[in-house]
């Protein structure tokens, strides 16, 4: 029998979904920006100075590579709700400089839900909520919220409650240490109904101070620099008068750092150019 036929063979009785979970993921590149954007819930400053790759929804998610099947990758549906095209949509950006590291999203969602019958101030994944999870710097030991991995969470409240900014990371002798964000350590705004275009709607601009966060926690943390590699997972809750609710899991599959995508710091990139007619 040829090679060629072999490998013919294998990829007939291997299921897609399996050929591509083994395929390496590819690395994130995340610009440097040159001046630093004033937190405000607009994002027109450095928006197409950043990293994004499109708008994601259940329908983009479910032919990721770390698609679940509906487990907890999934969107919930809690009476006359519509269609799961126009349940909830979303663009994430980020961006870093020589001190922070900035977040944000543009978010088209159906209802606005911070209500957890069952409140924690942890309990961020009970209601609509962006995490970013972030491992910096990458290594390659599967680790669960260990040292150097950090959840930076917020709470869709545009009040802003002392849980509204929560940070899970691990420490050099803990893991899964819950806490607020430090006020000296975050400055965001969550701007609601941003396009007239529905209650739910929002977007969410944040920064993160890299030395008061990642510096406090890691023995191996230094300053962020061209060439450094960090790793990413989004995490989108939407409960929608639910419970646990739904969630979008984006590069990466849930609190296992080694599903996580690579992410490269590089300098400064410039807008996408449209060209003249």
């Amino acid at each position: 029998m040829t090679c060629l036929r072999v490998v013919a063979l294998f990829a007939a009785c291997v299921p897609a979904a399996t050929l591509l979970s083994q395929a390496p993921a590819p690395t994130l590149l995340l610009p440097k920006l040159v001046n630093a954007p004033v937190i405000d819930g607009d994002l027109g400053e450095w928006r197409e100075r950043a990293w994004h790759d499109g708008v994601w929804d259940v329908a983009r998610v479910s032919h990721a590579p770390w698609y679940d099947g509906g487990v907890r990758n999934r969107l919930t549906r809690h009476g006359t709700e519509p269609a799961a095209d126009e349940d909830l949509s979303a663009r994430y950006y980020l961006a870093w400089d020589d001190r922070y590291l900035y977040l944000g999203a543009e978010v088209r969602d159906n209802v606005n839900d911070t209500t957890d019958p069952k409140h924690e101030p942890k309990r961020w994944y009970y209601k609509d909520a962006i995490a970013w999870f972030i491992e910096a710097p990458r290594d390659e030991k599967s680790e669960l919220f260990a040292e150097g991995d950090h959840g930076f969470a917020f709470v869709i409240d545009p009040k802003k409650p002392d849980y509204g900014a929560w940070w899970r990371h691990g420490a050099p002798d803990r893991t899964y240490v819950e806490e607020p964000l430090p006020a000296h350590a975050v400055s965001y705004v969550v701007r609601m109904n941003p396009w007239g275009r529905s209650a739910g709607d929002f977007i969410l601009e944040a920064r993160i101070d890299l030395a008061a966060t990642c510096g406090k926690t890691d023995r191996r943390w230094t300053p962020p620099k061209i060439g450094d590699t960090y790793s990413l997972c989004i995490v989108h809750t939407d409960p929608d008068g639910g419970d646990y609710g739904g969630h979008l899991l984006i590069h990466g599959s849930g609190d296992d750092d080694r599903t996580w995508t690579p992410m490269r710091l590089v300098g400064p990139q410039a807008p996408i150019e449209r060209k003249p007619n």
